[in-house]
């Protein structure tokens, strides 16, 4: 058993929503799994000294489009996975492989759905690129899914389903409906793309009425991918879907996102609000897109920092089903230490996003083992860095 002992955490943000954050804080680490909050270990393996910095989860990204391994055509870029590691993503969530170069909008059968997402599952899930948790292999709903295709989806182990190139002119049928029933029967997330068409152009136009008959768990990007539903709309999917969750992206339309954020706030649905960056695709490749996010919504629309936190990290990840997210005992050490960069008159993480700073990222761990020390690449440096002072034997 490897134990790491954290020491000298100014400020913790479990990720859970509606817990308070804690101050002047120690965590204990054994296998990779938080052992102990709070509690002190004789002789830890490691120890993680945090310069009273804040710690929070590691990021989960509930919303992007990978293609092979760090690859992606839609931006011709190398390495995006790593980056994002380095802006605190230590979990993705895949909104479907939709960049493959030649996929057939216009023509796609169940049978190349399901070979695609079969295959993403097996090749870029299944090697964690840059040690991120990359969920991959989403099925894209097409029409002609049967029963049987579902049971082998759960064979391949993949859980994460979603609505974006669907006919929406036969909704009157039930088969989009009958998705969702087999998917709930064997514990499938199912994601739809609302708002406007997408960069691929081909994506239907799915506002209330059409989100609201297919009744999703996830509504992606409601204010904005990057086209969203009108207003009024947005607050009647909020309302007539209450145990829906509502994704925010970084492709977002800023004025849809603070209406989307002010209902749910008024209606105390903020437990709801989830957070992705829909990259990479038109928006590009965005490192700190998942931290962008939680800046803006805690800068400008007013939500409490440790809530903002809370979307990005345990909201994400209880809505998709994941285990990630929130630091408490028996959950997986995914942990991003980050404070105020110089300059900054904040005095720790939360008042950073407050004030619409930026935050510095010292160190990254995901499953307890540091992937990223001394500095972020993406980020300028904390005042004072996290250090391992007695590295493991």
């Amino acid at each position: 058993m490897t134990t790491t002992l954290v020491t000298d955490v100014g400020l913790l943000v479990t990720g859970a929503y509606g817990e308070l954050p804690r101050r002047e804080v120690s965590l204990v680490i054994e296998d990779g799994v938080i052992a102990g909050i709070d509690i002190d270990h004789p002789a830890p393996d490691q120890v993680i000294d945090a310069a009273g910095l804040t710690v929070i989860p590691g990021l989960v990204d509930g919303h992007v489009h990978p293609t092979f391994g760090e690859w992606t055509p839609a931006q011709n870029s190398i390495g995006w996975v790593h980056n994002y590691l380095h802006g605190g993503t230590t979990t993705m969530v895949s909104a479907g492989e939709l960049h493959v170069p030649g996929l057939p909008f216009d023509d796609l059968t169940p049978d190349l759905v399901i070979s695609l997402a079969i295959t993403a599952k097996h090749t870029t899930g299944r090697v964690r690129p840059s040690g991120v948790k990359a969920h991959c292999g989403t099925l894209l709903l097409v029409p002609g899914l049967t029963e049987g295709d579902f049971d082998r989806l759960v064979e391949h182990n993949i859980h994460q389903l979603k609505f974006i190139f669907y006919d929406w002119n036969r909704l009157g049928d039930g088969e989009a409906q009958r998705y969702v029933e087999w998917a709930h029967e064997r514990g499938m997330v199912v994601k739809q793309h609302s708002g406007g068409v997408s960069r691929s152009g081909s994506s239907k136009v799915a506002g209330y009425d059409v989100v609201s008959a297919v009744g999703p768990d996830v509504v992606a990007h409601i204010s904005g991918g990057p086209i969203p539903m009108p207003a009024e709309e947005i607050r009647q999917v909020i309302d007539g879907l209450p145990e829906a969750a509502v994704e925010v992206c970084s492709s977002m339309n800023y004025r849809a996102t603070m209406d989307t954020t002010a209902h749910l706030s008024v209606t105390g649905g903020l437990d709801r609000l989830t957070l992705g960056t829909d990259t990479p695709g038109g928006t590009g490749v965005i490192p700190r897109g998942m931290l962008r996010n939680i800046c803006f919504l805690s800068s400008v629309c007013g939500l409490d920092p440790a809530d903002a936190v809370a979307a990005a990290t345990g909201n994400t990840a209880l809505l998709h089903g994941l285990d990630v997210g929130v630091i408490a005992v028996g959950r997986p050490a995914d942990l991003v230490f980050l404070g105020p960069v110089t300059g900054s008159a904040a005095t720790d993480g939360l008042e950073s996003f407050a004030l619409g700073d930026l935050p510095g990222i010292s160190m990254v761990l995901v499953d307890g083992e540091p992937l990223v020390t001394g500095r972020s690449e993406q980020t300028p440096p904390t005042r004072r860095p996290a250090r391992i002072t007695h590295p493991g034997r």
